[in-house]
């Protein structure tokens, strides 16, 4: 059994309230994504922004965006 279904299986063992804290702490460890690239992040989304005032034609809905999703999931 790999490590990973071994502490799944414990964490399945533990109370509600147990694993909402398990899983704070867990979350809390990995850090934000976006530390390191705050500035980039906000850049792209500026620009993005800008791109669909000029462009609104190529802007989809959000219709067509959860219809993608699903088409995407789909096996």
């Amino acid at each position: 059994m790999s490590v990973i279904a071994e502490a799944e299986e414990l964490g399945l063992r533990l109370s509600s309230a147990d694993r909402g804290e398990l899983i704070s702490r867990l979350i809390g460890s990995l850090g934000s994504p976006f530390d390191d690239e705050d500035e980039d992040v906000i850049a792209l989304a500026l620009e993005r922004d800008r791109e669909m005032d000029e462009h609104p034609e190529t802007v989809m809905s959000e219709e067509e965006f959860w219809d993608g999703l699903e088409e995407f999931r789909r096996p």
